[in-house]
Order: C-alpha cells, then structure tokens, then sequence
C-alpha cells in the first residue's frame, strides 16, 4: 500500500479514505498480502486529474461506479471495428476534456448504451473520432451534452432506417454494387436530402412572412 501510495503521489491516509469510498477496488489478497497492480495506479491518477479538473469526490465516485458497470469494447463492437470510423481510446480524465462538466453519470451512462463508449481496462473507447469531435464541438457552442446525446438517439433510429431502405433497393437491383459503391450511392443521395432540407428549415428562418408579422 506504502508503494502505491507513493507512486500515484497521494499519503497512505488518502488511499484507505478512497478505498473506503469505493473509488478502487479492493486488492487481491494472499492471506495477509494484499496485491495492487497498475490498474489501482491507474484509477489513482485518473481521480487525480478529475479532482484537478474540478470534479467532487461524490461525482468521481459515481462516474467510477458507471465505468465498472459499463460495456466493455468487445461487446459494443459486436461483429467488428466499425469499416469507416475510427475508434478512440481516451482517459477518463480526457474524456473531462473534452465535455468538461457535462462528463455526469446519467450521460456516460447514456452514451454506453448507445454503443459511443465503452471501456477496455482502464480506457474508455469512443467508438468514432468523428461523432467525438462534433459532439465535442456542439457542447463548446452551448448545447448541453444530455441534448446531444437525445438527438444521437433519434438520428440513430433514422439512420438505421435508412441503411435498410437503401442496402434493400441496392442489393435488390444491382445484384453487382460493391459494398464500396452501395456506401457511396446511399451517401450521395442522404447528403443531397439533408442539404436541401437544411436549405428550407434555414429559409424559413429568415423569411419575415414566417414571423407572424402583416
């Protein structure tokens, strides 16, 4: 315990008060040994630079109990690494970075069950650097994380219908489309779709016969 101690920078009184609190698990024991091994380490640092970042005991310790219980990579990834996107590993304490206060329980907890998080060890895994960095980016210009994730939620219910609509017209009339073309095509035409409907939704915003005024 004196080791681990002294390595994650902290005094033995504050490792047995985090051990209390259920912020690391408990050693494996032999007997009257008790074994840490890196992952106490790890977990020692990353309340460290929550505890930096501002982050209470309490909220630590409810967003450790969330990791814990949460999906591990494997079982987000399913069948495979997505074809397309790529996958981030993050620490607890970048993953703070990038959303600040918004990193809550509720939402790491939403975020793991839409498949955008998972955990490897010590590591969460964001699933895709792309949705990471916009969600990122969306929560810098003022929308709270919680309605990011809500949308990601409807979003993904289109776009699954979406990907069956067009792989079932693809693959019922072009028995030779490659997977690269059937990819290609049904981007072009969403794409083409959501462009334009941005272009009406927008238009209608500034159009002063919309506002309600003779």
């Amino acid at each position: 315990m004196e080791e681990l101690a002294e390595e994650a920078g902290i005094t033995v009184r504050t490792l047995r008060f985090y051990r209390e609190r259920g912020l690391i698990r408990p050693p494996r024991r032999e007997g009257r040994i008790a074994w840490y091994d890196d992952h106490h380490l790890a977990r020692l640092r990353t309340i460290a630079g929550l505890l930096e970042r501002g982050h209470t005991l309490n909220g630590i310790a409810d967003l450790a109990t969330t990791l814990d219980s949460g999906r591990d990579l494997a079982e987000v990834l399913g069948l495979g690494e997505p074809t397309e996107e790529t996958p981030v590993r993050l620490t607890p304490e970048q993953l703070a970075d990038y959303f600040k206060d918004d990193v809550t329980p509720d939402n790491l907890a939403t975020a793991m069950e839409l498949g955008y998080v998972a955990t490897d060890g010590d590591e969460i895994v964001h699933i895709s650097r792309r949705l990471l960095e916009v969600s990122s980016e969306l929560v810098r210009q003022g929308v709270p994380l919680a309605a990011v994730l809500d949308s990601g939620r409807e979003v993904r219910r289109h776009a699954e219908d979406l990907a069956a609509l067009f792989v079932g017209i693809l693959r019922t009339h072009t028995a030779h489309a490659t997977e690269d073309q059937l990819r290609t095509l049904s981007r072009a035409v969403v794409d083409a779709e959501l462009s334009m409907a941005l272009d009406r939704r927008l238009r209608e915003k500034e159009d002063p016969r919309t506002d309600g005024t003779a």
